[in-house]
């Protein structure tokens, strides 16, 4: 019996600290818990949202810049007129197919000149061969392979705005098929400083070697996104914090009127015929129309776009 109440005596002994009371935590509780973090690191913090968000955004990019939808086959341009016009306003060409034999003109000689500066690969091939390379179109001699435009993901357009520590200004457009109208859409969003252009990935124009040369040469500073969807596309986008805004003939707000144009935004533009689609039209945070003294029912897609781009810039100036 003694051996045993000594045994228990000694576990009892070898107990660390009080056997009753806070434990220290009171005292602990009552010491100073360093400087206050930034705003950025306080959870629930507006800032703390922004900078989570724009972390999200870069751990979820794809390493490459210009991505977005799946690669298309090589754009093949004819002619000899198409062809010099094509590399004179700088479109992406990788090879120029010259006709053997062919007989030298000043279009000839210029395209090869150019062809040369820009590092292009130059092939001679035999008459059948342009032939069947072109589905028997008029080549007269001269083929530009253009590679497929690598479109940018949505997402791409706005982290690098707010990398820029800049409010987001994009153009989406919705039912655009020219591509002439999509160069000079992306031309306008490059002179007043805007972020990119967003299009739908079907039933759409897309970066064609006419949409470059329309471009004049910014399409090679200015990306182009493609969405698959563009009503969900636009949706993230305001939950992103962006104000959409839709451009329409019976729009409920005057250009001018409008404030939003100031802070972080996506202007989407429809076809002169149709205007929004009913889905797109229906997930604008506003509607707006372009004031026409003049008594026009509506304007071209890129001359509206560009004038709201310049209303834009001017806020933001």
């Amino acid at each position: 019996m003694a051996g045993n109440s000594q045994r228990r005596n000694r576990r009892t002994s070898n107990k660390k600290g009080a056997t009753v009371g806070s434990g220290g935590k009171r005292r602990r509780g009552l010491e100073g818990k360093g400087p206050t973090p930034p705003a950025s690191e306080r959870k629930g913090h507006k800032k703390n949202r922004l900078a989570s968000a724009q972390a999200k955004r870069t751990a979820a990019r794809r390493p490459a810049p210009r991505r977005g939808g799946p690669k298309g086959t090589n754009e093949l341009v004819v002619g000899r007129n198409s062809v010099v016009e094509a590399l004179r306003e700088g479109v992406p060409a990788n090879t120029l197919y010259v006709q053997q034999f062919l007989d030298n003109d000043e279009r000839v000689r210029e395209a090869l000149q150019l062809a040369t500066e820009k590092g292009l690969n130059l092939m001679e091939a035999p008459r059948p061969e342009l032939d069947r390379m072109t589905n028997g179109l008029n080549h007269q001699g001269l083929v530009l392979s253009v590679p497929p435009y690598d479109y940018a993901h949505p997402e791409d357009l706005t982290a690098a705005a707010y990398d820029d520590g800049e409010d987001p200004l994009i153009v989406a457009l919705d039912g655009i098929t020219d591509p002439r109208n999509l160069g000079a859409v992306v031309r306008s969003v490059s002179a007043f400083g805007g972020h990119g252009v967003v299009v739908p990935e079907r039933r759409a124009a897309g970066m064609t070697a006419s949409a470059w040369k329309t471009s004049a040469g910014t399409a090679a500073r200015t990306p182009v996104a493609r969405a698959t969807n563009m009503t969900r596309m636009l949706e993230a986008y305001q939950k992103e914090g962006l104000m959409v805004v839709g451009l329409a003939a019976d729009g409920d707000v005057e250009l001018h009127e409008l404030e939003a144009l100031e802070g972080p935004v996506v202007i989407v533009v429809g076809s002169e015929g149709k205007g929004l689609s009913r889905l797109v039209g229906e997930t604008c945070d506003f509607r707006v129309r372009i004031p026409m003294p003049g008594g026009a029912e509506s304007l071209n897609a890129g001359v509206a776009a560009g004038v709201v781009l310049y209303e834009a810039a001017r806020r933001r100036a």
